[in-house]
């Protein structure tokens, strides 16, 4: 049986209507939503956006990240430091000093991010806050510090700080002063009181180029420019110097039973941080006033009394007159400090309103003191003054154009001098200083250009390595040369547009080719600077131009001493040309090579090109006109310019040595010289000689050419005899110079009336130092020649008055003296102080050991020395700028061996480039110097040989 459901009738209609209700109402719903999506159709809902993941850890480049920019910084800092040495302070220089602090830096943030990336290091960071604009905290998630080199410490937040928005990050920090002479570091020198020598302490600072990092956590790039407010607590009764002036008199806080003074400063003008300066010392200062800029010399106070400081002082307002007529704009600041430190790794530094010197480029004492001294002191002003609008007004963008800094303020720094003394002719003695120097180097392929790639220039070490020659020394030369290309005055109006344009922030050299450009257009010039200058700018080294006087035929090539250039460099070369008569020409050589009528020497007439050597380049010529100038030298020397005649030296030893011409050609320019009595040209020939006395002082070659050097030099000697005799000096500032030349040269070469001189002299001094009657120009070539004549008791007494000297410019005179000893156990002790910062100042270590080096009978020792003691020398010296490239380039200027080669590879392979750290290039360069000395010797040491047995058998008549 089966079970059903049962309904009744009337209920299956009322279904039955109901459910066709139903379906009628959904065919008219869905018609009527076919009808609205036809005239209005759906849109589809929007997709949640993706979050974009942070990038974590530091950038790749080591470079800050642009999301954060600062603009005002507070610091606080507060050096534990007693100035003066008590029973109960027992303070010594070997001690690690600390020092606290706090700092508050402001910034906006371009682009939403949670990280923070300031510079930090050496520090121990015991606080971070961050807040923003309303002082809500923003709690920190983590923070890090990156030890890759980069010295980043890294603070990552809980949430992103918003574009556009102002936050600040707030620090407390600890750290020690040590005497390494970077950062805020502590200087120790002798005070006299009552006949007694006590020792006292200052705190000094040396924040270039990456060293304000060790003071305060900050975003330490020289584009991060922001203004600067300084508090520092130092004791009593010391004082405290900043970039501002101070705000009144130090307030007086009692702390834990001890007095100290809080002094703060005005806000600095917008800067970057490498300029900032902070000194606590019981010096005092030498003041001038102007209507606008006070300008103050600090020293130590004895050293103010005696008046030391007053030949600066009297220059340092002058030279500021020159410039701000120059460039057009004043002087941006109320105050202009500089102080005399007795610790400095560097020359001087250009702080902003507190420039810092070492004591011998800042402190001149009369009858102490020589003239070159004087003339050093101006030109190390200058140069620092010059820096007050290039570098600090206008900051280059990046450390790769360290150059428009350096380079711009080596080539004023001229113009100012010449300001302060212009019998001193400081302009032509550019081309010896800084063209002919430069050019050794930059005649290497392990050169560098001016302009470095942005993304080639990323560690301290990196940075560290720009802080030479090319970057002073050419850059200055291009300058000078492009100032007579587009003229003086045209020069002048660009350089102010470009300050002007750019003042208090930031520029590369295209900016200033641009500005310069304008000037040029708006003088209706037709010099192309972009287009000349990318030439000398961009590509490293230099063109050597060769000129075909026949044909006036001109070609260039890149001028290397081992002549194997890959690069196919060539230039655009502005030159100045003159033939016999006077007449002097301008033209401009493309690239590649050209034909120019100008160059083409009718019958016997010479040509001469570079006048002057306002252009960056070596010239060679054909034959028949090198034979034509080599006449003119011995007939008439003064019917070719003096520069010039410095130049044919230097330009014919140099193509001797990469073998565009005959070593022999080379070395009969010089034959000349016992008819000439000047400066550069004998300056000249005296430098190429010494690369001869370099390879060939261990050699039999070195006999000859002894003979020959006395020979040539007794005319010059002759020539000042009288006033040496009477220990004076001739009136000329370049006579002064070759009178040391001629002494010097004489006596190192046996010229038995000098010999006599220096001993009869040197006697006198040692036995009566009293009366010393030894003119302070003689000084050096005397001291130096009659230690070399003496033995270990007149060393320990110039190393005694060495010691007891209280002016700087004395005391390197009798260290460099020391070094010329004879006695190899001697020279072996010396090195070994280099290594007590007490016997040897830190700062004079490097240059102590090259002088060593350049001593024939020290320069194994002192190798030996830097070899053994590497780990020790680029702990403590790897910080200072160009110190260690500036060691191993000393060390090595002689090494022309095998034997030396394969030491100096072993070497490189011995250490990590952390270890070379700041000399990797200065290595590499010693490398290849090397395997060219070893070329060049072998090929020529017979030839420079019966070249100077020929000279010597010529005077004999034989």
């Amino acid at each position: 049986m089966s079970k059903g459901i049962f309904i009744s009738k009337v209920l299956a209609v009322s279904i039955s209507v109901v459910t066709v209700s139903a379906v009628a109402s959904v065919v008219a719903m869905i018609t009527i939503f076919q009808i609205q999506v036809e005239n209005k159709p759906p849109v589809r809902p929007p997709t949640p956006p993706v979050t974009t993941p942070e990038t974590t850890g530091p950038p790749p480049n080591m470079r800050l990240p642009k999301d954060l920019v600062p603009f005002d910084y507070s610091v606080f800092l507060q050096p534990y430091l007693y100035g003066e040495v008590t029973n109960i302070t027992n303070q010594t220089f070997e001690q690690n000093i600390g020092f606290s602090g706090e700092s508050t830096v402001k910034f906006k943030c371009k682009k939403a991010t949670s990280r923070i990336f300031v510079h930090s290091k050496d520090l121990n960071v015991t606080f971070m806050q961050v807040t923003d604009v309303n002082g809500s905290n923003i709690p920190i998630k983590e923070h890090m510090f990156h030890e890759d080199g980069s010295n980043f410490l890294e603070i990552v937040l809980s949430k992103r700080m918003k574009t556009s928005s102002i936050y600040q990050l707030h620090t407390k920090f600890k750290g020690e002063m040590r005497d390494d002479l970077s950062g805020i570091y502590v200087s120790q020198y002798q005070e006299n009181v009552d006949e007694k020598r006590r020792p006292r302490f200052m705190v000094a600072s040396q924040m270039q180029p990456t060293d304000a990092r060790k003071v305060f956590p900050c975003f330490d790039e020289p584009a991060m420019k922001a203004v600067f407010r300084i508090t520092i607590r130092h004791r009593k009764p010391s004082i405290a110097l900043s970039n501002s002036e101070a705000r009144g008199s130090p307030s007086v806080e009692e702390i834990d039973g001890e007095t100290w003074y809080k002094t703060e400063f005005f806000p600095t003008k917008i800067m970057s941080t490498y300029l900032l300066a902070f000194i606590v010392c019981d010096f005092v200062p030498k003041e001038t006033s102007s209507l606008r800029t006070t300008v103050s010399t600090y020293a130590r106070p004895e050293a103010i009394l005696a008046g030391h400081a007053d030949y600066a002082q009297s220059i340092t307002g002058d030279i500021l007159s020159v410039y701000e007529e120059l460039f057009g704009i004043p002087y941006p600041l109320s105050k202009l400090g500089q102080i005399a430190l007795p610790d400095f790794a560097a020359g001087a530094m250009e702080n902003w309103g507190l420039i810092t010197y070492r004591e011998t480029a800042l402190l001149y004492e009369e009858g102490i003191s020589s003239t070159f001294n004087k003339q050093w002191i101006a030109t190390v002003i200058s140069h620092e003054l010059a820096h007050q609008w290039f570098g600090n007004l206008v900051t280059m963008k990046w450390w790769n154009d360290l150059w428009l800094n350096e380079g711009f303020a080596t080539y004023i720094s001229y113009l100012g001098v010449d300001k302060v003394n212009s019998s001193w002719n400081a302009k032509d003695l550019m081309v010896l200083n800084d063209i002919q120097s430069v050019f050794q180097v930059d005649a290497l392929a392990t050169s560098h250009p001016l302009s470095s790639k942005e993304q080639d220039i990323r560690t301290p070490a990196d940075i560290s390595q720009l802080f030479d020659s090319i970057t002073y020394s050419k850059g200055a030369a291009v300058l000078r040369m492009l100032s007579d290309y587009i003229s003086d005055s045209v020069f002048k109006e660009g350089l102010r547009s470009y300050l002007n344009a750019y003042k208090y922030s930031n520029a590369d050299y295209k900016d200033l080719w641009k500005h310069l450009q304008e000037a040029v257009d708006n003088n209706q010039g037709e010099e192309l600077v972009e287009a000349v200058m990318n030439t000398w700018t961009e590509q490293m080294g230099y063109p050597v131009l060769t000129v075909d006087t026949i044909s006036g035929n001109l070609s260039q090539q890149h001028f290397l001493l081992n002549q194997t250039s890959d690069y196919n460099y060539l230039w655009l070369i502005p030159i100045k040309v003159m033939k016999a008569g006077g007449k002097v020409r301008d033209e401009l050589m493309r690239k590649g090579s050209d034909s120019k009528s100008a160059f083409i020497a009718e019958k016997d007439e010479w040509v001469l090109a570079n006048v002057n050597c306002t252009g960056y380049f070596r010239v060679n010529y054909n034959q028949e006109n090198w034979q034509r100038l080599l006449q003119q030298l011995n007939n008439t020397h003064s019917e070719i310019p003096v520069i010039n005649r410095g130049q044919l030296i230097d330009d014919a030893f140099n193509l001797a040595r990469a073998k565009y011409i005959n070593i022999t050609l080379a070395l009969n320019t010089t034959k000349y010289l016992s008819n000439d009595t000047e400066y550069i040209p004998w300056e000249s020939a005296l430098r190429n000689l010494e690369f001869f006395i370099l390879m060939f002082d261990r050699s039999e070659v070195y006999g000859p050419m002894k003979a020959y050097l006395r020979k040539q030099v007794s005319p010059l000697y002759n020539y000042f005899e009288n006033y040496t005799l009477s220990l004076t000096v001739p009136d000329s500032h370049q006579e002064q110079h070759n009178q040391i030349n001629a002494i010097t040269v004489a006596c190192s070469n046996g010229l038995p009336k000098c010999t006599e001189m220096v001993k009869s002299v040197f006697t006198n001094w040692i036995d009566d130092p009293v009366n010393n009657t030894i003119h302070p120009n003689l000084k050096s070539t005397i001291y130096c020649n009659g230690i070399a004549m003496t033995g270990e008791k007149e060393w320990d007494i110039v190393w005694q008055r060495y010691q007891d000297a209280s002016i700087a410019t004395e005391k390197d005179k009798l260290r460099y003296a020391l070094s010329c000893s004879k006695d190899i156990w001697v020279l072996s002790r010396y090195l070994s102080y280099t290594l007590d910062a007490v016997k040897i100042r830190k700062m004079d270590a490097v240059s102590t050991i090259n002088y060593i080096a350049r001593n024939v009978a020290g320069q194994s020792l002192a190798w030996d020395f830097v070899q053994s003691q590497w780990s020790y020398i680029s702990e403590d010296y790897g910080g200072g700028i160009m110190s260690l490239g500036s060691l191993i380039e000393g060390v090595t200027q002689r090494f022309s061996t095998e034997f030396e080669l394969q030491q100096l590879k072993q070497f490189q392979k011995d250490h990590t480039a952390d270890s070379l750290s700041s000399g990797i290039r200065a290595l590499q360069q010693a490398i290849e110097r090397t395997q060219a000395n070893i070329k060049w010797v072998k090929e020529n040491k017979p030839i420079v040989l019966d070249w100077f047995r020929g000279q010597a058998a010529e005077s004999q008549g034989f």
